[in-house]
């Protein structure tokens, strides 16, 4: 069986510790919350990190943070895929955080050292799409953006390669006028993508695609 689709949309690259000041009239349209990250307890984004890195036994990067992720548009947010570039006070790449999130609610990160292309390869250890079990390996391309965003995440299980997922952009300021424009543009735009996902898991499901048990989710040290 196969499906396929592409969905329009737009996603923050910040510094989690300069987050964007908005105008207050367009704050609903953008907020960055803590709690949508990590553990989503502590009280700032470089906070959640810094502890969740601990509970791996790393020491916080030091250096600049940069995200990329949904912001939350209307008090809702849903991130597939949270990714956070680590550095050292130098400047140079210490580590790579990539956050996932299911549509049960659940949230795992993946800690990952990465070659000079932004390429790295992770046991799969997180249940996320209901038609595969936790087997398997990701295979990542995740080279920090500059003016062009170009992100590759497959599947690799022992019958091939099931799934895979790119992301695809280019880099804009983020000025009042074009968020506003986006948010015609785009309107509600986590929500479609959370609709989008549970849609079409419903068209596979009505097309006959075994679905897997969901295990136990066990939160990691640090995601607590």
């Amino acid at each position: 069986m196969r499906h396929s689709f592409r969905l329009r949309t737009y996603l923050w690259l910040v510094d989690v510790d300069r987050l964007p000041a908005l105008p207050r009239a367009l704050r609903p349209l953008a907020r960055f919350d803590p709690r949508d990250h990590f553990a989503g307890t502590a009280p700032t984004l470089r906070a959640g990190l810094d502890r969740y890195l601990a509970g791996q036994g790393l020491p916080p990067p030091g250096g600049r943070v940069v995200m990329l992720a949904n912001a939350r548009v209307l008090g809702y947010v849903f991130n597939p895929l949270s990714v956070f570039w680590c550095h050292h006070p130098d400047g140079a790449l210490a580590y790579v955080v990539a956050e996932v999130h299911n549509t049960f609610g659940e949230r795992h990160c993946y800690l990952l050292r990465t070659d000079p292309q932004g390429r790295t390869e992770v046991p799969k250890e997180f249940y996320v799409s209901p038609f595969f079990p936790v087997d398997g390996s990701y295979e990542m391309r995740l080279p920090e953006p500059g003016d062009r965003l170009a992100l590759t995440v497959r599947l690799r299980r022992a019958d091939g390669v099931p799934f895979t997922a790119t992301v695809r952009g280019a880099r804009r300021p983020a000025t009042p006028g074009r968020l506003l424009a986006m948010a015609v543009r785009h309107p509600a735009a986590t929500m479609v993508v959370a609709a989008t996902i549970r849609l079409h898991g419903i068209r596979l499901y009505l097309r006959g695609l075994p679905v897997r048990p969901r295990p136990r989710h066990h939160p990691q040290e640090g995601m607590k």
